[in-house]
């Protein structure tokens, strides 16, 4: 099969690939990436190579189809270096064509394969490099974009665009250092870039150092007052040390210097956050319907055929389906609707709840009225999109909602957050069996630890303490530690017992990852849970177990409280500096010794 006609099946019958809930990208700091594929400099540079050509009726069709895409007519501009491709499917130039029009279309997984036939094609490498970068980096897709912006270095080494794209890709990638390295001696060379500083101020966020941060995107602003992304950064450093109305007005600022549509959706995104941080809540949810945002790339697309509802309309004896939404920490606290839902629908309703298929047994138990099913999570053509499958018969459904787009109605002010103990069941014949279990670890209170996230990109590492910040905790008398971690931990646990001697208990028979129910239940059999904000501490809460929870300065599921209103039992610890964890780590410390006196 031609390489075109490979394209062609990939563009049109895509295999969707299915992702997990987790996997949902998360809108926070601005990558800031620099260039645009179809800037007037890169077109025109296009435009000279297809000039070029000794065919002339190829130059002719080409020519066409760079004018449509700088009238951003990208269809035509599709169809053009298609109808070159069919003669000459070695045309390196209308590879390049084509990858611009499709990535501008949004099918960006055809875009990258024409996108790399352009770079196997053409001699100039670094352009070509730097749009597939870029793209990658769109795509959450750190390392690939890496490796492209390091191609492209290769070939522009004084090129602001690339030192910049590569440090940002380095920095999602956790390879801090390696970021500052590149970016030092490009900003030495030339102070007045302000992307530059603002580039190394989310390093910076990164590593958790707000105040560094701020220190760099205050120069990146001085030096380009009207720079929307720089704004949007400095408002996160500012959450990082505590300062919510510091964030809000800088990401308004960011909201009135913005560059772009999506750009304006992530800000409005933020804002939305920032404004729940402060405890202004109903301004908070409704801002926050911005997470759906067609121009948000790594927004959620549902395909659910039937009628959406909303806020106006009554629930009282609907037969409604409720989709979860966001990533798997978020479809359980979000449930801590579902019982004020059944109420409001009544014995004359039906409801009928897609989450997480892992979630399926701990919610069938929950909610016994309900129907039960797995939504399906894919990536299309660079898209994210929802769907409910399994719902057993869509003709007995009146309404349907993403779960979220009820906590204006149903959760409109801190206030209106029961303090019932638990909303989810967890199986009280596993409790029993766990309970049994820990009776041959060693004796002393059960006290679970959980101490990162499966993701750990480099914004949302510095959400969570280095491990050896740990010693005080684990070093505690007479307590039992037991590993809730999910994932590879292997490492930290050997950590903990060659540098502070203590043996972190393994529960045997159980995975920590896929088997969510019977880890609801290990957690209501423990004294006590102790970790970071991850699914395991909202499963844990939504239980009903006692759990500490460490956050930073300005969590925004805290609503502007010292408290957690989603899970009422959780006690909050809370650091003012990412980059310090001691004082927080201590205080928690101390806590467990008083709690569990030795």
């Amino acid at each position: 099969m031609s390489r075109k006609r490979a394209l062609e099946g990939s563009g049109s019958t895509l295999a969707q690939q299915e992702i997990t809930a987790a996997a949902i990208v998360q809108r926070g700091i601005a990558g800031t990436t620099m260039g645009d594929s179809a800037s007037l400099e890169a077109l025109a540079r296009l435009d000279r190579a297809a000039s070029e050509l000794k065919n002339r009726e190829t130059a002719r069709l080409l020519g066409q189809a760079i004018a449509a895409i700088q009238s951003r007519d990208f269809q035509k501009a599709d169809s053009l270096a298609l109808e070159v491709l069919e003669k000459d499917e070695r045309q390196g130039v209308a590879w390049h064509v084509l990858a611009i029009a499709r990535e501008k279309n949004g099918d960006f997984v055809s875009s990258m394969r024409a996108y790399e036939a352009a770079l196997q094609l053409l001699p100039d490498h670094g352009p070509v490099a730097g749009d597939l970068g870029r793209l990658a980096y769109r795509m959450d897709m750190p390392e690939l974009a890496a490796k492209f912006f390091a191609h492209y270095r290769l070939a522009r080494p004084d090129c602001v665009e690339a030192t910049n794209n590569l440090a940002c890709a380095l920095r999602d990638l956790n390879q801090c250092s390696e970021a500052i390295d590149i970016l030092r001696p490009a900003i030495m060379a030339d102070q007045s870039q302000p992307i530059l500083w603002n580039t190394l101020g989310t390093v910076m966020c990164s590593l958790g150092d707000g105040q560094q941060a701020l220190t760099f995107f205050d120069e990146a602003l001085r030096l380009a007052p009207d720079f929307g992304k720089g704004y949007h950064n400095r408002a996160y450093a500012r959450l990082d040390l505590g300062d919510v109305p510091g964030a809000l007005e800088d990401c308004e600022a960011a909201i009135a210097h913005v560059d772009s549509a999506e750009d304006l959706a992530m800000m409005q995104f933020a804002r939305s956050t920032i404004l729940l941080c402060l405890g202004r809540v109903s301004e908070g949810w409704a801002a926050y319907e911005s997470r759906f945002s067609p121009d948000l790339s790594d927004a959620p697309r549902f395909l659910i055929d039937a009628p959406r509802w909303s806020a106006d309309q009554p629930l009282a004896g609907k037969r409604m389906m409720i989709c979860a939404e966001q990533g798997l920490g978020d479809e359980v606290m979000f449930a801590n609707m579902l019982p004020d839902v059944l109420d409001a629908i009544g014995p004359d309703g039906a409801l009928s709840i897609a989450v997480e298929h892992r979630l399926i047994p701990l919610f069938q138990r929950s909610f016994p009225s309900a129907e039960v099913s797995a939504h399906r999570t894919v990536t299309f053509e660079g898209r994210v999109r929802r769907t409910a499958p399994h719902v057993s018969d869509w003709s007995k459904i009146d309404l349907w909602a993403p779960i979220g787009s009820l906590l204006p109605v149903l959760r409109p002010s801190v206030e209106s957050f029961p303090t019932r103990p638990n909303f989810l069941v967890a199986d009280p014949e596993r409790v029993a069996h766990w309970r049994k279990q820990l009776e041959a670890a060693p004796k002393g209170p059960k006290v679970g630890l959980l101490w990162k996230s499966l993701k750990l990109n480099g914004e949302r590492a510095r959400q969570f303490s280095p491990f050896d910040l740990w010693r005080p905790i684990l070093e505690t008398p007479g307590v039992t530690f037991v590993n809730l971690q999910y994932g590879d931990c292997d490492e930290e646990i050997a950590y903990a017992k060659a540098e502070f001697g203590v043996d972190v208990w393994q529960p045997e028979g159980i995975d920590l990852k896929k088997d969510l129910d019977d880890v609801a239940a290990l957690c209501c059999a423990m004294d006590l849970i102790i970790g970071f904000s991850n699914a395991t501490i909202n499963l844990a809460g939504a239980c009903g177990a006692n759990v500490w929870q460490i956050s930073g300065a300005a969590s925004w599921t805290r609503l502007g409280t010292e408290s957690l209103p989603w899970y009422p039992q959780i006690r909050c610890f809370s650091s003012s500096d990412y980059y310090d964890w001691s004082p927080t780590m201590q205080d928690v410390a101390h806590a467990l010794a008083e709690t569990y006196p030795g």
